[in-house]
């Protein structure tokens, strides 16, 4: 695909993040930014499992999406302690995603600050996400479109990203987060996804300690290349466009493809399928 590498600084200030990156809404990696956290030194798969090891968590692995499925809805629980042990021991598809473990943890809330980007944080819901080896998100955006500070932790991780401008060429399902969930973009089969070919966007591999600044309503394809973990936080969308189309996702979209899921059933999911090819291919 036609991936650029993600810019790179060692550290930044204010000034240069909200000159260089925020207002022309570009991605970039920032290699040093939390090396005084506790956090960067204390927290690995082997520290969650000691500080929050009995707590039950909800799993995500990467079957195609069923009419049955709630929105965001998990597809196993397990102890926090038995999914470490999971992952250090074996590949697994199963990860966590979107867990307030702040919330259940407070002790975490001492390992790190907000740190000040010159945007004002959602400071009730940093969130985490784990996941094993070769595990991977779908390609998606959020459905509040915010800008997001992603924060990894041990190993490595593989991104993805492409801004709203790319729809036209990723196969986006309609009233919907997602690309087509049988796409590998790892590898992609440009036989039978063509469009891809013209996209635009952007790579980059996350090591420990690292940050990933994803402007606002980025699509992004997360894969741990090891098991590993990250934490976001986020800050509302700013661009009034984007702002308007974060409530309408939210109080419209969502309930709309709930209703049509509860109505249609799984004929709702194949129809949303097949419209991501047509109108997709109405581009070629």
């Amino acid at each position: 695909m036609n991936l650029q590498d993600i810019p790179r600084v060692k550290s930044i200030t204010k000034t240069d993040f909200l000159k260089h990156y925020f207002k022309p809404q570009k991605p970039v990696v920032i290699e040093r930014f939390i090396e005084d956290w506790p956090a960067y030194t204390k927290w690995n798969l082997d520290y969650m499992k000691a500080v929050g090891g009995d707590l039950t968590v909800p799993l995500y692995d990467d079957r195609p999406v069923d009419y049955k499925d709630g929105f965001n809805e998990p597809h196993a629980e397990m102890k926090l302690s038995d999914y470490v042990d999971l992952l250090k021991r074996e590949p697994t598809k199963y990860r966590i995603f979107l867990w307030n473990a702040l919330k259940e943890i407070p002790q975490l809330q001492n390992d790190f600050t907000f740190p000040d980007f010159g945007l004002r944080l959602m400071k009730g819901i940093p969130m985490l996400f784990f996941g094993g080896q070769d595990s991977h998100t779908f390609m998606h955006y959020d459905i509040d479109l915010a800008n997001i500070f992603h924060f990894h932790f041990e190993g490595k991780k593989e991104c993805i990203l492409f801004d709203q401008k790319q729809n036209n060429y990723l196969y986006k399902i309609p009233h919907s987060l997602i690309t087509r969930e049988d796409i590998d973009f790892k590898n992609p089969d440009f036989k039978t996804w063509p469009m891809l070919k013209k996209a635009k966007g952007y790579k980059t591999e996350l090591n420990h300690g690292e940050v990933l600044y994803m402007p606002e309503g980025y699509w992004h394809y997360m894969r741990y290349v090891t098991p590993g973990f990250s934490m976001s936080l986020r800050a509302m969308a700013r661009n009034p466009k984007n702002f308007s189309k974060a409530l309408y996702n939210i109080f419209i979209m969502r309930n709309f493809d709930n209703v049509m899921r509860h109505i249609k059933g799984q004929k709702w999911i194949d129809w949303k399928n097949e419209q991501a090819i047509i109108k997709t291919h109405k581009h070629l």
